[in-house]
C-alpha cells in the first residue's frame, strides 16, 4: 500500500499579487473616493432645496413692474430656491440628452476616456497603442481635441447648449415673475449664503 503524496495548497506570491493590483489600470481607491465626494457633495447640496410647493404657490405670482423690478426679483428668488433652480436646469439638460440618445453615448464615452486614460490612469504602465507607448501629455492632447470636435462639430454641443439656454430661460421667467417675501430678505441680512457657495463650502468641509 503505497503511501498518499501530502496534498500542496497553492501559496500566492506576495510580490506578484502587489505588482498585479499596482499595474491595474484604474486606482480603485482614488476613483472611490471621487465618487463617494460627489455623492456626499450632491446630498448635501440637495439637501438645502426648498419645497417645491413653495416654488409652485401660484399666490406668490405677479407681473413685474418693470425691468429692473424683474431683475432684482430674479436675484432674490435665487438667493433663496438656488438648489430648486440648479435642480430645474440639471432636468432640463437630462431630459434633452435622453431624447437623443445618439449624442448621450457619446458624452458618456468622452467622460469614460477622461476618467480611465487620464484622470485616474497611473503612470506605470504607460499606454501602448501600436506598439508606440503614448506620454500622459499626449493623452491630454488628444482628449482635448477630442472635446472640441465633440462639442463643436457633432449635435452634443448644440444640444447641451440649447438644453442649458432652456433651463436658464425658465428660471429667469420663474425668478421675474415670482413675488420675493419677506423671508427672502431676512434670510440674506442673516448672512445666508447663496449662489454656488454652498456646495463650495461643503465641499470643502467634506
Amino acid at each position: 500500500m503505497t503511501a498518499s503524496s501530502p496534498a500542496i495548497l497553492p501559496i500566492s506570491n506576495p510580490q506578484t499579487t502587489s505588482a498585479a493590483e499596482s499595474q491595474s489600470p484604474v486606482p480603485t481607491t482614488a476613483l472611490r473616493a471621487f465618487i463617494n465626494h460627489v455623492i456626499e457633495t450632491l446630498y448635501s447640496g440637495l439637501s438645502q432645496r426648498r419645497r417645491w410647493s413653495e416654488l409652485a404657490d401660484r399666490s406668490g405670482f405677479s407681473k413685474p413692474e418693470s425691468v429692473s423690478d424683474a431683475s432684482t426679483r430674479v436675484k432674490k428668488n435665487y438667493a433663496y430656491f438656488h438648489v430648486n433652480y440648479l435642480i430645474v436646469v440639471a432636468a432640463v439638460v437630462g431630459f434633452s440628452l435622453l431624447t437623443n440618445p445618439f449624442s448621450l453615448i457619446i458624452l458618456i464615452g468622452l467622460l469614460a476616456a477622461w476618467l480611465f486614460l487620464y484622470l485616474f490612469r497611473p503612470s506605470d504602465p504607460p499606454l501602448v497603442v501600436l506598439g508606440r507607448t503614448i506620454s500622459k501629455r499626449e493623452i491630454l492632447g488628444v482628449l482635448i481635441v477630442c472635446s472640441i470636435v465633440v462639442m463643436f462639430l457633432t449635435s452634443v454641443g448644440s444640444i447641451l447648449i440649447s438644453a442649458l439656454l432652456g433651463g436658464i430661460a425658465i428660471v429667469c421667467v420663474h425668478g421675474a415673475f415670482r413675488t420675493p417675501e419677506d423671508l427672502f430678505l431676512d434670510e440674506q441680512e442673516s448672512g445666508a449664503s447663496t449662489g454656488f457657495s454652498p456646495f463650495l463650502s461643503e465641499s470643502r468641509h467634506t
